[in-house]
Order: C-alpha cells, then structure tokens, then sequence
C-alpha cells in the first residue's frame, strides 16, 4: 500500500507541476490561431501581428513564452506565424522535466476549423 501511495503522489506532484504549463500552452495556441484567423494579408504588416500577439500575450498574462520569440515570417508569398517553444519545470532537486510544444506553426491569412 505505501509504494502504491508513494507512485501516486509522485505522479499527482508531476501534474500539479506541469499542469499550469499545459494551460499556458492552450492559451497561446488559441492566441496564435486568433491572430493568425485575423490577419489580413492586404493591410496588416508583420509588425501589426507582431503588436497583435504582444498586446494578446499581456492581456492573457503569458509569461512561460515572449512575443520577441515568436518568429513571424514570410515564405512563398504566404505569412507564417512560428510560436513552437520549450518549457523546462524543475520537479525536485536537479531533475527536470521539459516539455517542447512544437505544433504552434500557423499560416496568417487561412481561417482553421476550431
């Protein structure tokens, strides 16, 4: 019975842990969607996604990923918005655990289905 408690408290620990970086994540993912569903390849400059994404990044108080880090660029005439990141989370003493969110590649300008 106690391994069995102590297995469970570690993996309680491990999502207690990870948990608020798992909900920063969806957070910026619906972020970088909206902005990407907004943008209008006409008017909008990579600097107004740019702005779009810094003022939605404080609003939404996301502090796990910068907008400086986000890569906004053009490719083939289309614009790509880039936000894939990684999120290190000390779990006890050195061991940490990283958790690399790498599907946040949009194209600007497409409306996506939810």
């Amino acid at each position: 019975m106690l391994a069995i408690a102590i297995m469970v408290g570690f993996f309680v620990m491990c999502g207690l842990k990870m948990g608020p970086s798992y909900f920063e994540y969806f957070t910026i993912r619906d972020v970088v969607t909206r902005v990407a569903a907004e943008h209008d390849p006409d008017t909008d400059t990579i600097s107004d996604i740019r702005r779009k994404l810094a003022n939605l990044f404080n609003t939404n108080q996301i502090y796990g990923l910068k907008p400086s880090e986000v890569e906004v660029f053009r490719k083939d005439g289309k614009t790509y918005i880039d936000a894939s990141y990684e999120a290190r989370i000390p779990l006890f003493g050195r061991i940490d655990v990283v958790i690399r969110f790498d599907d946040l590649e949009r194209e600007a300008g497409v409306r996506r289905a939810p």
